[in-house]
């Protein structure tokens, strides 16, 4: 890997991570239709730690408010999100084998993009015939379970764990940026551990051009906030319509590449 396309990578998991279009499909497709080799469910792991930092620096506020009123009582949304990290780690640990190998295969990737697209779609189409919507103060231990299912689907590359996140906030009657605000706080333990268990394993690893990963993950990060403001001030005033419609056409596009023999699906 060059210089060059580590920066490429960070920018573009810096731009896919938090929107719903899947940054684990991205790092695969993109490298693919370029030529390059495919960098790996390590390398892909280690810079969301970019990612994250931004996570943790644009809610720096209200993750401080989110520990202290746990330990207070003022609030249970902190232990919620400990709670809906449960099902991350279970499916994780137990589909390890599958995540780094089989399922990072194109018509595996193809499928979740499209499938994934569907329904959310679905969840726009109930969003839109809902009352009311809830705000972040009204959320259950229900709702920080059952988004947590869906954050674990998002284990299969091309899903998206924000898409994934949205979608389950949405099914749920959380207002769009409300489903966000929560996908990106729930994603903060799972992408933490992920990280870390991938830095050590690459750490382990033969050659690695620790340069490549720290200026991929660097650039990854300022991406990334920047992607969270666009994100959460986007969803405050449309749909996810524009995400759907790029998915459905990225899965056929690549359907398409892969049935003419331009991409090997491995």
């Amino acid at each position: 890997m060059t210089l060059w396309q580590a920066i490429v990578l960070g920018i573009v998991q810096g731009l896919s991570e938090f929107l719903p279009i899947s940054s684990t499909a991205h790092l695969r497709i993109i490298p693919a239709w370029l030529g390059w080799g495919d960098p790996g469910a390590a390398f892909t792991a280690v810079i969301q730690l970019g990612t994250l930092a931004s996570v943790f620096i644009y809610f720096a506020r209200d993750i401080v408010n989110i520990i202290r009123d746990a330990f207070t009582g003022k609030s249970k949304l902190g232990w919620m999100i400990c709670a809906g990290t449960v099902p991350v780690v279970v499916l994780g640990l137990s589909c390890k084998k599958y995540i780094e190998h089989n399922w990072r295969s194109l018509y595996v990737i193809a499928a979740a993009i499209i499938g994934l697209a569907l329904v959310l779609a679905l969840a726009e189409w109930f969003e839109r015939r809902r009352q009311k919507l809830r705000e972040m103060n009204e959320l259950s231990w229900l709702d920080a379970i059952v988004v947590g299912c869906f954050q674990a689907i998002a284990l299969i590359p091309g899903s998206s764990r924000s898409g994934c996140t949205i979608t389950g906030g949405l099914f749920l009657g959380m207002k769009r940026d409300t489903a966000a605000r929560f996908s990106f706080l729930l994603s903060l333990p799972a992408v933490f551990a992920a990280g870390m268990f991938e830095l050590k394993e690459l750490r382990h690893a033969g050659a690695v051009d620790w340069t490549n990963v720290i200026v991929a993950t660097v650039v990854s990060f300022v991406v990334g906030y920047a992607s969270i403001a666009f994100l959460l001030g986007y969803l405050r005033r449309h749909t996810t319509w524009v995400f759907i419609i790029y998915r459905l056409v990225l899965g056929a596009l690549l359907l398409a590449a892969l049935a003419a023999g331009k991409l090997s699906p491995l």
